[in-house]
């Protein structure tokens, strides 16, 4: 406890963010109230902005300011490439990594009977919609290699299958500049498993 009840406030507000504990957080609420107010203010306006116009694409459910999203609006982009993945976070992953022109479709999740989460629940009416109304010549699958992710990857190829669409996997195994030592078992079974001739 300070002598501040504002600043408590703060700093209890601050241990919401993912991978934050109370000394993480008081040490940010302290350096933003003693030494970056003007940065402190910043990041109040952006945070109460974003709550005001970020939504969801109405076609792929990424976020976005207006109904859709910068992606799906850019004509550029590959029409016929759809992948999937479970978040926006991955979302802002492969655009990162500039390799992909195609366009996206955001589950906000993955199946999980434990907890409760089926079809209905990551948005495959909208993804069988689509499947239906555009050409879509391929779908990349991009959830991640877990269990969930696996069922959930099954589930859309299934459906896929059903309009002919042809369906791929991202690759996952060993990573550029690893050392096989320092992997673990589960990775090196998925690379040995999804290994590729060399040429």
């Amino acid at each position: 406890m300070s002598s501040s009840a504002a600043l408590d406030n703060l700093i209890d507000a601050l241990c919401c963010l993912p991978g934050i504990g109370r000394k993480s957080a008081q040490r940010m609420a302290l350096y933003l109230i003693d030494k970056n107010r003007q940065g402190a203010q910043a990041i109040a306006q952006n945070i109460s902005a974003a709550l005001d116009k970020v939504g969801h694409c109405e076609r792929c459910r990424n976020f976005s300011d207006a109904a859709h999203c910068q992606i799906c609006e850019n004509a550029k982009r590959q029409d016929g490439l759809l992948c999937v993945v479970e978040t926006p976070a991955d979302v802002m992953a492969i655009e990162a990594s500039g390799s992909f022109q195609g366009k996206y479709f955001v589950l906000l999740g993955k199946l999980s009977p434990i907890d409760g989460i089926g079809p209905d629940d990551l948005g495959f009416d909208l993804l069988q919609q689509r499947l239906e109304s555009e050409q879509i010549d391929e779908i990349i699958l991009a959830t991640n290699p877990t269990v969930e992710g696996d069922i959930t990857a099954q589930y859309i190829a299934d459906l896929a299958a059903r309009y002919q669409i042809k369906t791929s996997r991202i690759a996952h195994g060993v990573p550029l500049g690893g050392e096989l030592e320092y992997v673990d078992s589960g990775t090196l079974a998925r690379a040995l498993n999804a290994r590729q001739l060399f040429s």
